[in-house]
């Protein structure tokens, strides 16, 4: 606590550089990898390459990458845009499979009422599959900026200011707090982060509430059992028929 308490200055710069740096990928591994989950339910040939090549690019280790973009993109192996873009590639490679399970998950049936009463395909995509798809990519994204956070401290190694300095120069001057702080921080970080996207992910979704809430509500207010309530059989009706899941005959 004194250590702390007497770098607070260092600890808050730190703190803010490492909320700059992993802000950037966490939206653009989000927004890039919509159109990849959806490209990975065209069929199964786009889906294997979508998802391997997101499990490959996530094997490639942080030093080489960092090494290798210069020869892709115009900058210098020392330069800050270099951790971005590699936190944006891992990013993606995690979210791209969450995106395609997302969008997998939407009902066929559900998709097929929305394109009998008139919707478009872009009407179609933004106004019923990505809405449903929600509380799937939420938990995707949580999971990528979780790891995102842990990430940015790699950075370090290229002269980037982030918490990942208290872990370098806590291990060199053999200062215990120094890297004590570094974690503590980066886990309150992270759950900082979390909570946040989970605020927005009910402010965005509403009506995505708890299954079995939903249910007892449904139940509760029309005056029916719950299993009549979610869609099971009822007494004298034959059993209900789902219809095929959106894309099982493609895969």
């Amino acid at each position: 606590m004194r250590w702390a308490l007497s770098n607070l200055d260092l600890i808050g710069q730190l703190t803010l550089n490492h909320v700059r740096l992993a802000v950037i990928p966490i939206i653009a591994s989000f927004v890039l990898s919509i159109p990849l989950g959806w490209l990975a339910n065209r069929n199964a040939v786009l889906r294997a390459v979508v998802i391997t090549g997101g499990s490959l690019l996530f094997t490639i280790p942080s030093l080489p990458l960092f090494v290798i973009l210069p020869l892709v993109i115009p900058t210098r192996v020392l330069d800050e845009t270099n951790l971005v873009v590699a936190l944006c590639i891992y990013g993606v490679a995690v979210m791209a499979r969450s995106a395609a399970d997302a969008l997998a998950s939407v009902e066929g049936p559900t998709l097929d009422a929305s394109t009998a009463i008139g919707f478009s395909p872009a009407a179609r995509f933004f106004r019923v599959e990505l809405p449903l798809a929600g509380p799937v990519l939420l938990a995707g994204i949580r999971v990528v900026s979780v790891s995102t956070i842990a990430l940015v401290s790699v950075g370090v190694i290229i002269g980037s200011s982030n918490l990942g300095y208290l872990f370098q120069n806590g291990k060199q001057r053999g200062i215990l707090a120094e890297v004590v702080v570094g974690i503590l921080v980066s886990l309150l970080l992270a759950l900082v982060f979390d909570l946040v996207l989970v605020g927005l992910g009910k402010l965005a979704m509403p009506w995505a509430a708890p299954t079995g809430t939903h249910r007892h509500r449904s139940a509760v207010g029309t005056g029916t059992t719950p299993v009549a309530a979610s869609g099971g059989a009822v007494a004298g009706a034959g059993p209900v028929d789902a219809g095929p899941r959106r894309g099982d005959g493609a895969r």
